[in-house]
């Protein structure tokens, strides 16, 4: 059989210890093939089951107990795809009691026999005491009550000195979470222990054999016997399969003088451990070892559930909010605005403390985020590859950032629309917090005679490491939300796009029928100067011809900015707006001797405004009132002063706006106002513009109806 190679640091992470050759000394171990031919034991056998063995000896002329032969076959008969679960059963041999365990593995027929002397019935009381453990621990709801308790009850039914409870992380490091020890063991609860304690190949044998005892540490294993020219064999599901020397090495310093680990499994991958120590060499039944197996298969199943839940609640928390960004973001015409309303449902959806939107160059901020920070953030963004981007550590960014990016490490961004440049940025803090390793986690190197070869660590004191610079990665529930946000996101994108090209083709084709009207007047005006006729007339008729074409064409200038993610291009300075006012509505008056304006000014109030676009505003929101307000009722136009805040309100008599039209208003070319036959020459684009005005200048308008008035109110900071 195999002799048990030297650990170099060229195989230790590729260690075999599947086949380590041999096996623990507290039993005896004999292997077959499928006929029955002996073709290995262990050296201890002949003592312990006062036996002869020879290679191929049959298994049925080998003098064990009459059920064990039974047991055996029953194996043999259920194997498929040459492998067989374990069985179990209580044996006596020469006067010695066994369990004895039967399995198949790769084409081969194990038998081993454990020593015990734990009477059955004290082992009975055992399963009494653990069937009652199962029953508690169904009842816990969260995972750290679950893993207490789990801590607890495996100490009490298999008497070991420590038991704790540990959780992985996805580096493959875990903490301690739970612990029930003897009152004078130093506390190992909240440690951590590094990915490199369980190996790969160690991590897979604790997937596919979930329990695993060391009875004595110190042990002198019992090598392997038989045909050596013969495929090493495969230990994988054994009991007594002999450990890792550098485990035993690592067991030694911690001061262990027996171990014992059951697995807990969750969808096929380590989640977590049950860490057995005593001080002493100790050996556990197998039957109640069995019984902690199922405990650790409960918890699996416990844990299962809890996620599912959690996961279920977040899935469900994100598509509700799915839904109220998608019919915002089709009804309005600036996603990056439209998102942001949504600001504080995103950032619970996508687990983050503060967002950015951009879009078209421009950058909206929620949250305690600077605006330059933000848009260098969005500056290091890639322009093509995925259209979801994760940062986890400061060290993930660009290095040109890096300096200034405090508070902030994480990042998860997602582009919503690639033509417009459009981003949501999603942003974690950095998390500044403590690891309390259990020693330093980094092996020696140390030479040897058989040359460079790795030492476990000696000390398990806690040692602490500062860790700066990452954030919380983001799970992959919450990146399964982030994903199913940017394709919702998309398709919003894509509708958005079609109906601005349907718009884009309607305003030309309007545009082209409006203008002709103008340009004809113009026309005739021009022909009837060439032969002679009334010169006032024909230069008032010219003059109201080429303004209404301006204002026409100034509109659409101004919708194209706009939509290309243009300013406006303000230019402010101090102007007294009641000024402005009367100026406006004077002209409104002489312009249209049936308009009846009421006015409510103070005397005198000044704001650091754009004055040409603050008249664009109200003129458009007085002619909305004079075209859509009922005729022959005054229009009141009212402004006050609100401290660091101006508030102007254009009132007209007017039925409601129907509810599914006012998230509409501001889009631009509505059905409502093209075509409307007191405003024939509109183009639906007049609250549209305003609201980008107000806007720009960090004010808000809003509509609401107050019977029998609709009112349209704008709020300006006045500086």
């Amino acid at each position: 059989m195999q002799a048990t190679d030297s650990v170099t640091l060229d195989n230790c992470a590729d260690e075999p210890i599947h086949i380590p050759g041999s096996i623990q000394p507290h039993g005896a171990l004999l292997a077959f093939d499928l006929a029955g031919a002996l073709l290995a034991w262990s050296d201890n056998a002949p003592q312990l089951l006062g036996l002869a063995p020879a290679l191929n000896m049959p298994l049925a002329e080998l003098p064990l107990p009459p059920e064990v032969h039974d047991v055996a076959a029953e194996c043999r008969d259920s194997i498929e795809d040459g492998e067989a679960p374990a069985s179990a059963l209580e044996v006596a041999i020469g006067g010695l009691q066994f369990d004895c365990i039967v399995h198949a593995y790769q084409s081969r027929l194990i038998i081993e026999f454990e020593l015990r002397d734990t009477p059955s019935d004290a082992v009975a009381a055992f399963a009494l005491k653990a069937h009652a453990a199962i029953d508690r621990l169904k009842r816990q709801k969260s995972i750290d009550a679950l893993l207490q308790l789990a801590t607890e009850q495996v100490r009490a039914i298999t008497g070991f000195d420590r038991v704790m409870g540990y959780r992985f992380h996805q580096d493959d490091s875990g903490d301690v979470t739970a612990e029930s020890r003897r009152d004078d063991l130093e506390p190992y609860l909240g440690r951590r222990y590094p990915a490199s304690d369980i190996p790969a190949q160690a991590r897979r044998l604790y997937i596919i054999n979930t329990l695993r005892l060391i009875a004595d540490v110190g042990y002198t294993p019992a090598p392997l016997r038989g045909r050596a020219g013969d495929a090493p064999l495969d230990l994988s599901h054994s009991v007594l399969r002999s450990v890792s020397p550098i485990h035993i090495e690592y067991l030694q310093n911690m001061g262990v003088g027996a171990s014992m680990s059951v697995s807990i499994v969750v969808n096929g991958r380590l989640w977590g451990l049950l860490a057995c120590h005593h001080m002493a060499p100790l050996q556990v039944p197998y039957s109640i070892r069995m019984a902690a197996d199922v405990m650790a298969q409960v918890i699996a199943s416990l844990v299962q559930s809890i996620e599912a839940r959690e996961r279920t609640k977040l899935v469900e928390q994100s598509a509700e909010v799915r839904t109220r960004v998608m019919e915002t973001l089709l009804h309005h015409d600036e996603p990056a605005r439209a998102l942001l309303q949504h600001a504080p449902a995103l950032c619970e959806s996508l687990q983050v403390e503060a967002l950015v939107v951009t879009q078209y160059g421009k950058i909206m901020v929620h949250g305690d985020i600077d605006a330059a920070l933000a848009a260098r953030m969005v500056a290091s963004l890639p322009e093509g590859g995925n259209d979801l981007v994760e940062r986890i550590a400061v060290t993930d960014w660009p290095q040109e950032i890096q300096e200034a990016l405090a508070p902030w490490a994480g990042l998860l961004a997602l582009r919503f629309d690639p033509a417009t440049s459009g981003w949501l940025l999603g942003l974690r803090r950095e998390q500044i917090h403590t690891i309390r390793w259990a020693g330093r986690p980094e092996k020696v190197v140390v030479a040897g005679p058989l040359g460079p070869r790795l030492t476990p660590r000696g000390s398990f004191d806690e040692w602490r490491e500062m860790v700066r610079g990452r954030a919380v990665p983001w799970d992959a529930t919450e990146k399964l939300a982030a994903t199913q946000l940017l394709g919702e996101m998309h398709r919003a994108s894509v509708a958005k796009h079609i109906e601005t090209d349907r718009a884009r083709a309607q305003l030309l084709a309007m545009l082209g029928h409006d203008l002709r009207g103008p340009l004809h007047s113009i026309n005739m005006a021009a022909t009837v100067l060439q032969h002679g006729g009334a010169a006032s007339t024909m230069s008032t008729r010219i003059q109201a011809s080429s303004t209404r074409m301006e204002r026409l064409i100034s509109q659409v200038l101004d919708m194209s900015r706009i939509n290309g993610g243009l300013s406006l291009g303000l230019t402010r300075s101090e102007v007294d707006l009641v000024v402005l006012l009367q100026d406006l509505l004077d002209e409104a008056r002489l312009s249209h001797a049936d308009l009846r304006i009421e006015t409510s000014l103070p005397p005198t109030l000044l704001a650091q405004v754009d004055g040409d676009r603050m008249v664009q505003v109200v003129s458009n929101l007085v002619s909305n009132a004079r075209h859509h307000g009922t005729h022959g009722e005054p229009i009141h136009v009212l402004l006050s002063d609100q401290g660091d805040q101006v508030l102007l309100e254009v009132r007209n008599v007017a039925p409601e706006i129907p509810a599914e039209l006012v998230p509409m208003l501001y889009s631009p070319l509505k059905h409502a106002s093209v075509g409307n036959v007191r405003n024939r020459g509109g183009l639906g684009l007049g609250l549209h513009i305003a609201q980008e005005i107000v806007q720009q200048h960090g004010g808000e308008i809003a509509y609401r109806y107050e019977s029998p008035q609709v009112v349209f109110a704008v709020t300006l900071p006045r500086a």
